[in-house]
C-alpha cells in the first residue's frame, strides 16, 4: 500500500476515534466520513447537508488532525459563541473573533492562536472587510491549513439570505500566501445558488457532497382555513412541555401573538428587528437556556440557533420562499427526535408577501425571481401530493418517494373525490377570458360577481359567468390555487400573475383525463415526555445554569431520552449513549447516573 494511502487510512481511523472520544458517537452519519476523507486528501469541498446532519463535525475533526489552524467563517455572533462553548465543553481548544470584542482582545486571541492555544478560530465575515483585522490576521496566514465556510448560501444574491460581506471571502482566500483547503457548507441551495457558491468562494475543483435534504424525523403539515389564534393556543396547551418557535411575517403580528400568549399565561419570548440589540440578545439567550419554551419571531430569528430540542415550528404566515421555509422549519428536531413543522395557510398572506417583495429595492429581474419563488410556496400550500416529496423535488431530489407517511397529505385517510366537472368549469372560464386574468378575477366570474370591472369587460355575458354561484368565493379561489399546485394551470411571474392552461388541463377539456381531490387533516400532537426524562432535564438545567451555557450543550434531548430508555448505571453503559464521549462521562456521568439509580430504586420500592 502506498505511504500516502497508509497515512490517510490512519487519519480516518483516528477520526473515528475522535468521534467516539469527544462527541460520543459510535460511527459517522451518512456523508460525514466521505467529506472528512476529501478534506484529509487535500481537496476543496462543497457540502450540502440538511440541518442537524452534523456539518460542524465535518470540519472540526479535520481541524484536530491537521497541522495548522482552521479558520471557520460563520455569519452570526450567537452561532460562533455556541460552537466555541460546545467545543470547549468537549475539551477541544477553540475561540472566536467578532465585533463583540475589543481590539485588545482581538489581538490577544490571535496571538494565542498563533502560539498554538486554539485549533479552531471562528471569525465573522464582516471582520474580513476591516483593514485592522487584515493586519492582525497576517500573523496567522502562513499557518492556516483549512478554511471552513458555514451558511455558504449567504454568498449568493439568488439565495434567501444574501450577505454582501460573504463576497469578501473569495478574495481573502486568494490573498493568503499559502492557499489552504476550503470547505463550504450549506443546508439549502438550488442549482443557481450552487453555481454562485462555487464561483464566488473561489473553490478549486471541489468534491461535491450532497447528503440529501430529507429529514425523516420532521412531520410536515399544512392547515388551510383554520382560526390561527385558536389553533396556536390549543397547540401550545397540548405541547406545554416542549420548546417551539412560531414565525410571523411582521413585527406587529409578532407583538400581538406574543401578547396573546402571555395574557393566557404561557411563558413566551419575542424577537424582531424592532427590538433593541440588548432586548434581542436577552430574549434569544432566555430561549436557549430554556427560561421560556415558546419563541414568537420574524425571520430575523434563527440562523445560527443551535438549540437541539426545538420540538415544533409553526409558520403563522406564509414564508417568502421554499428555501426560507425549509431552513426555518428545520430548526426543529436538530437532535433527530420527532418534531412538527406546521404551516397555517391563509390567502391574505400571499398579498402580504407580494407587498413586502414590491417594497424592496431589488432590481426588476430580481423581483420577478422572488415572485416566482413565492408562487412555489403558494403551490406547496395547496398541493395534495406528499409535502416532503414536494420540498425534496424543489431542491433537485427527483427520486424522492411519492409517499413519506409523515406529512398531513400522506396521513389524510379521506377518499379521493372526482372533481372533473368543477375543474372543467374553471378551465373553460379561463379559456373564455383568453388566459389574460388572475385567480381573483376568474373566481369572481365563476361566482357571478357584479363587480364593476367584470361588468365593464362584459364577462357577465360569458357562458361560464355564475356557473359556480352556489360555491363560496374562497372555495373557488382555493380550487384554482390547487389546480395550479397540481400542474393543471400555470401562473405567470410578477406581482399580477395571470392564469394559463397547461397540457394537463387541455387533456381534461378533451375528456382524455379526470381530476381527483381529497382534503387534508391535521396531524396528531406530540406525546408528552416521561417522568425520568423530566428529572434528567431538571439536572441538565441546573448544571447548565452553573456553567452558564445553554442546556443542550450539556446533553441533547435525544441523549436524555436514550438514558430514560436504556437506564445506564455504569460508566461502560453510559458511554453507549449517543452524544456521550469520554469528556462528558468524566464531567457529568456520575451525576446523571445517580438520578437514574434513584429513579430505578423508587420504581422498584
Amino acid at each position: 500500500m502506498p505511504a500516502e494511502n497508509t497515512t490517510l487510512s490512519s487519519q480516518i481511523a483516528q477520526a473515528e476515534q475522535f468521534l467516539r472520544k469527544y462527541y460520543g458517537y459510535p460511527q459517522f452519519r451518512p456523508g460525514q466520513e466521505r467529506i472528512i476523507r476529501s478534506i484529509l486528501e487535500g481537496r476543496d469541498v462543497f457540502a450540502i447537508m440538511p440541518t442537524g446532519a452534523g456539518k460542524s463535525i465535518c470540519y472540526q475533526i479535520p481541524a484536530l488532525l491537521s497541522p495548522g489552524i482552521t479558520l471557520v467563517i460563520s455569519p452570526l455572533i450567537s452561532l460562533m459563541k455556541d460552537q466555541v462553548d460546545a467545543l470547549t465543553n468537549l475539551g477541544i481548544p477553540a475561540s472566536f473573533i467578532n465585533s463583540s470584542l475589543s481590539l485588545r482582545e482581538e489581538k490577544n486571541r490571535i496571538k494565542k492562536t498563533a502560539e498554538g492555544a486554539y485549533r479552531l478560530l471562528y471569525i465573522a465575515p464582516e471582520r474580513l472587510e476591516t483593514d485592522s483585522f487584515g493586519i492582525l490576521i497576517d500573523s496567522l496566514s502562513q499557518a492556516v491549513s483549512l478554511v471552513a465556510i458555514d451558511e455558504a448560501h449567504c454568498v449568493s444574491q439568488w439565495g434567501h439570505d444574501f450577505r454582501p460581506s460573504y463576497r469578501r471571502i473569495g478574495p481573502f482566500i486568494t490573498e493568503l500566501p499559502n492557499r489552504p483547503i476550503v470547505a463550504a457548507f450549506t443546508a439549502t441551495a438550488t442549482q443557481e445558488v450552487r453555481e454562485d457558491i462555487l464561483h464566488l468562494l473561489a473553490l478549486a475543483d471541489p468534491d461535491l457532497h450532497v447528503t440529501g435534504f430529507n429529514r425523516q424525523n420532521l412531520a410536515f403539515t399544512v392547515l388551510r382555513g383554520v382560526n390561527k389564534k385558536n389553533f396556536v393556543l390549543e397547540y401550545v396547551a397540548n405541547n406545554s412541555n416542549s420548546s417551539g418557535i412560531i414565525y410571523a411575517s411582521t413585527r406587529k403580528e409578532v407583538d400581538q401573538l406574543y401578547d396573546l400568549l402571555r395574557k393566557k399565561g404561557y411563558s413566551a419570548g419575542k424577537y424582531h428587528a424592532g427590538l433593541s440589540d440588548q432586548e434581542r440578545i436577552r430574549s434569544q439567550d432566555a430561549f436557549l437556556y430554556d427560561d421560556f419554551r415558546i419563541m414568537v419571531a420574524t425571520n430575523a430569528f434563527g440562523m445560527g440557533i443551535d438549540k437541539s430540542n426545538v420540538r415544533y415550528v409553526i409558520h403563522y404566515n406564509l414564508p417568502k420562499n421554499i428555501e426560507a421555509y425549509y431552513q426555518e422549519a428545520g430548526r426543529s428536531g436538530r437532535d433527530g427526535d420527532p418534531s412538527e413543522c406546521i404551516l397555517l395557510f391563509a390567502p391574505q398572506d400571499i398579498l402580504l408577501q407580494k407587498y413586502l417583495i414590491d417594497q424592496t429595492v431589488l432590481s426588476p429581474p430580481r423581483k420577478q425571481h422572488e415572485f416566482k419563488k413565492l408562487q412555489t410556496v403558494v403551490d406547496y400550500g395547496h398541493t395534495q401530493r406528499c409535502l416532503r416529496q414536494f420540498i425534496l423535488e424543489y431542491f433537485g431530489e427527483t427520486d424522492a418517494p411519492h409517499e413519506c407517511g409523515n406529512c398531513s397529505n400522506c396521513n389524510n385517510l379521506s377518499e379521493q373525490s372526482d372533481i372533473t366537472t368543477e375543474a372543467e368549469k374553471v378551465f373553460s372560464c379561463i379559456l373564455r377570458m383568453r388566459e389574460q386574468y388572475g385567480v381573483v378575477m376568474v373566481a369572481e366570474v365563476l361566482k357571478g360577481s357584479k363587480n364593476k370591472k367584470i361588468l365593464a369587460f362584459g364577462f357577465n355575458r360569458l357562458s361560464t359567468y355564475g356557473i359556480m354561484q352556489d360555491v363560496a368565493l374562497s372555495e373557488i379561489k382555493d380550487l384554482i390555487n390547487w389546480l395550479v399546485a397540481e400542474g393543471y394551470l400555470k401562473l405567470t411571474n410578477g406581482q399580477y400573475p395571470v392564469l394559463r392552461l397547461e397540457s394537463k388541463a387541455v387533456a381534461v377539456l378533451k375528456q382524455q383525463a379526470r381530476v381527483f381531490q381529497k382534503r387534508a387533516k391535521a396531524t396528531e400532537t406530540l406525546v408528552a415526555k416521561d417522568e425520568l426524562f423530566e428529572l434528567l432535564r431538571g439536572l441538565r438545567r441546573e448544571i447548565a445554569s452553573q456553567e452558564q451555557v445553554p442546556p443542550y450543550i450539556i446533553f441533547a434531548d435525544s441523549a436524555l431520552h436514550e438514558m430514560s430508555r436504556l437506564l445506564p448505571t455504569t460508566a461502560q453503559r453510559f458511554l453507549t449513549i449517543k452524544g456521550v464521549g469520554e469528556s462528558k462521562l468524566e464531567k457529568y456521568g456520575e451525576q446523571f447516573m445517580k438520578v437514574i439509580r434513584e429513579y430505578i430504586a423508587a420504581v422498584n420500592h
